[in-house]
């Protein structure tokens, strides 16, 4: 299954790699290629039309400006479980496309235990052992994958109705629908927030695919000893010794 999933996901990456391009300039480093750019954007396209939709139909007291957005009430009830559909369909697809390195590591245990130091600014790069994802990444990535399955589930149960599934499982579904969005809403403004803010030069990762050297010794500096073969550490005190002025000189 691993193979075919490998086989799959490659032939993906290079029918968009024949589409669309991603420009590495000097100093920077290939972080996303198209593929997954594209499985990113669309997942957060499809994600925010169906929270959207989903307020004005289950809150149109609060959220009923939503609505003519997709052309009324009726109209935006019929198009919200296909938003879902299209939610659904791209995250499985990312899912494959990360499966290998969303698997959790001992790194991560200890990157996990280590997370005060690195939320607080106490420690200038993450652990030498941070690979391609950190754990609060793969723990965010997992958080989503149980909501999808609990807003899959829930919303089908939602769409076929009570003559399918009967009243009770509806009204759960409807409490459980509702709170899956809204967790994964909560993680969305975290995952915002660290891509912007939280660690500057991240999100051109998701834009223009290419990341600073900088910022992958930094956050990721196990993966970027993999794709330069330097130690992060001492690519690090060079580039800080050459801002203070204390490089050595070259003879």
């Amino acid at each position: 299954m691993g193979t075919a999933i490998e086989r799959f996901d490659e032939k993906a990456r290079r029918t968009f790699d024949s589409i669309g391009r991603t420009e590495v300039y000097k100093g920077e480093l290939l972080r996303h290629p198209v593929y997954t750019r594209v499985l990113h954007w669309m997942v957060a396209l499809f994600f925010f039309l169906a929270l959207f939709s989903g307020f004005g139909i289950y809150l149109p007291w609060l959220f009923r400006w939503f609505t003519p957005v997709f052309g009324g009430g009726p109209l935006s009830r019929q198009m919200h479980p296909w938003f879902g559909v299209g939610f659904v369909f791209f995250f499985f697809l990312q899912v494959l496309n990360w499966l290998a390195p969303m698997a959790w590591t001992t790194a991560d245990t200890k990157w996990m235990r280590g997370i005060g130091k690195i939320v607080g600014g106490k420690e200038k790069l993450d652990p030498p052992d941070t690979g391609f994802f950190n754990a609060g990444q793969k723990v965010q990535f997992w958080e989503i994958v149980g909501g999808c399955l609990a807003y899959l589930i829930t919303g089908i149960i939602l769409w076929a109705g009570a003559r399918s599934f009967g009243a009770t499982a509806v009204a759960i579904s409807y409490v459980l629908h509702d709170l899956s969005a809204l967790v994964m809403l909560g993680g969305i403004f975290i995952h915002i927030y660290l891509s912007t803010i939280g660690e500057p030069g991240t999100f051109q990762a998701m834009t223009r695919g290419a990341v600073s050297e900088a910022w992958a010794w930094t956050f990721h500096p196990a993966w970027y000893k993999k794709v330069t073969g330097r130690d992060p550490r001492q690519a690090y005190e060079k580039a800080r010794q050459q801002q203070s002025g204390t490089a050595p000189k070259q003879s």
